[in-house]
């Protein structure tokens, strides 16, 4: 009788000490995983309930448009999405916490980070509408930045392969430039969160920290080459020496591209760039100061098609405006992993757009050149050292550059008069 009695009094004590902490936890508002850190009760289901009847219904608030609009890509698009990285990666699958409690579905963490990378807004204004917190809004779109990468890095920023080539080929002939693969450029996305012990590092033309982020870009926006990440106290020409860009070239991986110009052959082709890159055989410059009729129009069409770049510079950004902004976070690895995730998506978004024939379809050229069965260039042949060299004296000669501006300048005087007698 007295274990009993003993028992139930430990018994009522254990409840009296549960009750008493309750009761200081509801007083102090302050409990959770992370002691010392308030919790707000923000009614995640309720959340999920709104944003699915808003944007993902069959009878959804807002019409299609409106979603295009706020999360930068259609609806389909955003739901390809959503099932591959639920499918990658069990941490955006919706689940039950220890307490029972059903946690964030997907919709509201891919939400989260993309409404982030639209409108690159803070955690704050996120957490109005999506319900999610700070610190879980800041990871969640650290590894959704990551899990796009490892999923579509493969497919939509990758090298063009023989398919690719023959159409940007095309293309470029029929703006008068034959050879021209698309134009080369850089952007500096300003570092705001630099650590000061970096900034005169990172600090260069602009007078604050940047980040430079190199592409080249093709006539429909398609980003298939960047490079980030370089501090910017660089300018174009150390970036370009740094970068891979010319690598498979240099070592004979890349797909052979075969065309003539003016009654000259040429087996390497050439990117369109501004006045500060070196005069190398494959970067075609403008003229700065043209004189004659012949280089004025060359000039003209230089850098008109080299604004291919320029608008893709202004399209990234208007879809992504996190990369429009200053860069608030600290860690260099997390602003690779955003910025090569938003070119991604940007390359998903204009490709689907292209299959959709919304854009301008080039007088049949994919029938011709594209097809589902994609050719991809070998990479087993290893040169040897000699060879490399050669390649390399190639790719900077600059003899062969200045012959190539030649006959681009009578090419394009000639397809100049040839459209004028049309």
């Amino acid at each position: 009788m007295l274990s009993d009695s003993s028992s139930d009094d430990d018994e009522i004590e254990m409840i009296a000490a549960v009750a008493i902490a309750k009761r200081r936890h509801k007083k102090s508002g302050r409990c959770g995983s992370i002691k010392g850190h308030a919790t707000i009760w923000r009614d995640r289901l309720a959340g999920h309930d709104r944003l699915f009847h808003d944007y993902f219904s069959e009878t959804s608030t807002y019409p299609p448009d409106k979603f295009r609009r706020r999360f930068r890509m259609n609806r389909h698009l955003f739901l390809r999405i959503k099932n591959s990285v639920e499918q990658h990666d069990s941490y955006f699958v919706q689940k039950i916490n220890c307490a029972g409690v059903l946690g964030l579905s997907s919709l509201q963490k891919i939400s989260a980070a993309i409404r982030m990378l639209a409108y690159g807004v803070s955690d704050d204004s996120i957490d109005e509408y999506v319900r999610i917190g700070e610190s879980t809004a800041i990871e969640r779109l650290k590894k959704f930045v990551r899990v796009v990468i490892e999923i579509f890095s493969n497919e939509y920023l990758r090298s063009p392969n023989t398919n690719d080539i023959a159409r940007l080929l095309a293309e470029g002939e029929q703006r008068g430039f034959p050879g021209m693969l698309g134009s080369l450029d850089c952007m500096h996305w300003k570092w705001k969160n630099c650590p000061v012990a970096w900034k005169g590092m990172y600090v260069g033309h602009a007078h604050e920290p940047t980040i430079i982020l190199e592409v080249v870009a093709s006539y429909d926006l398609w980003i298939w080459h960047m490079f980030f990440g370089l501090p910017g106290s660089h300018n174009d020409i150390n970036v370009l020496d740094r970068s891979p860009l010319f690598k498979d070239l240099a070592e004979g991986r890349a797909p052979s591209v075969n065309y003539s110009i003016n009654g000259h052959n040429y087996t390497m082709g050439y990117y369109l760039a501004d006045g500060i890159y070196p005069p190398w055989s494959t970067l075609v410059k403008t003229i700065p100061y043209p004189q004659e009729n012949k280089h004025k129009n060359f000039a003209k069409a230089q850098e008109s098609a080299r604004k291919d770049v320029e608008r893709a510079f202004g399209v990234l950004q208007a879809r992504f405006a996190i990369v429009r902004g200053p860069a608030r976070f600290w860690d260099r690895d997390t602003l690779h992993d955003i910025m090569k995730a938003c070119v991604i998506m940007h390359n998903m978004h204009n490709m689907i757009v292209e299959d959709e024939h919304i854009t301008k379809d080039i007088e049949d050229l994919n029938d011709d050149v594209c097809n589902e069965d994609w050719v991809k260039p070998s990479f087993e042949r290893t040169i040897g050292i000699m060879e490399f060299i050669q390649n390399h004296h190639r790719i900077r000669s600059r003899e062969n550059h200045s012959q190539l501006q030649k006959d681009l300048i009578e090419h394009l005087w000639k397809h100049q008069g040839s459209r004028k007698a049309m």
